[in-house]
């Protein structure tokens, strides 16, 4: 039997925030299973692997016994979330929602298991709110409180537009939980607000509030900034096996340990292991390709695992480009210089190490070892370019 001790540990693990967390120690200690919430607005169909990281600890606390509920926003997504945003969303049309969430069901039960998790939509409920539920609901708050909102704040200093509407997302939101009687809400750290607004919504109709357990952003390939397709620093999980355990390898060792205590299901004291032996000496690459092969295994399977192993050992590992690399194109400035380009491919953490790695003659274009990190490369050209064994991209540049 797991100590209790070690059960909050696990389930804390990785968290940014975890909102109060004595109430959760107290929630954890109740003899049924606690109702999971995690919400999700299907605006986008395809994850990459930072938005795991919040499934993942959906996960943790099913495979715990506790009842897992996948709720699908397809009520709020046509309204549009301005969480980050410094104008209004614009909202989705409810064929793009329906679209998009039967591909997000389709992605998570990858790591959900679908016999044990409950897939609700908030329109069940949201949808028979009349004007007059609308307006008690709105009642709740005031819009000083609503001000309190970082988002909201910045846009209404700055003289920007706030819809009315956009008001009511929060309400919505946090009156979701009111109706799942939810004991915990699972959110990105981006969405502290709305997963608070739930607990206090909670507390007016009567019932115990939610402890809200906040996920952070992961870092992507480039080890500093969030996970994004936008800056290409992304593993998507419908990628191929190779490419993801090309990826996967080209993190550093530091970011190595990131991923595994937020990607990886082994547990902490089998992390600490791992982590004991690399500091007595056993070789970093041989523990990423464990986490490698655990997260392609998840979203693949285990022989195309092996394969993707096999693959990296005979191409990258010999210094071999690979014949299927997807060519990108990419946007850069008319003066933007190799060492600047590298960083922005997610390829170097900065120009410095950029510079750092021409030196060493680590980086080649099409072949050719590139020793000057001033350079600026020609445009409308497919360009391998190479920094190590293991970083290797396709691109054709576009000037801005």
């Amino acid at each position: 039997m797991i100590h209790e001790e070690s059960v909050s540990a696990e389930l804390k693990r990785g968290c940014e925030e975890v909102l109060p967390e004595h109430e959760f120690e107290k929630k954890l200690l109740k003899d049924r299973p606690l109702i999971i919430k995690a919400g999700f607005d299907p605006t986008a169909p395809d994850l990459h692997l930072g938005h795991t990281v919040l499934i993942n600890k959906m996960r943790q606390f099913q495979m715990l016994g506790h009842q897992v509920i996948f709720l699908i926003g397809d009520f709020t997504a046509m309204i549009g979330d301005p969480t980050g945003k410094n104008v209004t969303r614009m909202p989705l049309s409810k064929e793009a929602v329906l679209e998009n969430a039967q591909t997000y069901q389709n992605q998570v039960f990858k790591i959900l298991d679908p016999e044990k998790t409950i897939v609700q939509f908030n329109s069940q409920w949201l949808g028979k709110l009349d004007a007059v539920d609308l307006i008690r609901l709105a009642a709740t708050h005031t819009v000083a409180r609503m001000l309190e909102r970082d988002d909201f704040s910045k846009r209404y200093s700055s003289g920007q537009p706030i819809a009315i509407h956009e008001f009511l997302y929060p309400l919505i939101v946090g009156y979701d939980s009111v109706q799942m009687k939810a004991d915990v809400e699972l959110g990105g750290a981006d969405q502290k607000f709305n997963l608070l607004m739930g607990r206090e919504l909670q507390k007016h109709y009567g019932h115990e509030p939610q402890v809200v357990m906040m996920t952070p952003l992961i870092e992507g390939l480039d080890g500093v900034r969030k996970m994004s397709k936008s800056l290409n620093n992304y593993i998507g999980i419908s990628e191929s096996a190779d490419s993801m355990f090309g990826k996967i390898m080209s993190i550093s060792d530091e970011l190595m340990w990131r991923y595994y205590d937020l990607l990886s299901f082994k547990s902490l004291a089998h992390i600490a292991q791992l982590r004991q032996a690399v500091t007595d000496g056993a070789n970093p690459r041989d523990v990423k390709i464990d986490l490698a092969k655990e997260i392609i295994e998840r979203f693949h399977n285990k022989v195309e695992a092996d394969n993707a192993h096999q693959a990296f050992i005979e191409r990258f590992q010999k210094g071999e480009i690979p014949a299927d690399l997807e060519e990108q194109l990419v946007t850069c400035a008319a003066d933007q210089t190799i060492a600047q380009l590298l960083k922005q491919l997610g390829l170097t953490k900065s120009t410095s190490d950029s510079a750092r790695m021409i030196d060493q003659g680590a980086v080649k274009v099409n072949g050719e070892r590139i020793s000057d990190a001033s350079i600026i490369l020609a445009t409308n050209e497919s360009l391998v370019i190479q920094v190590g064994k293991r970083r290797i991209v396709k691109i054709q540049i576009q000037r801005a």
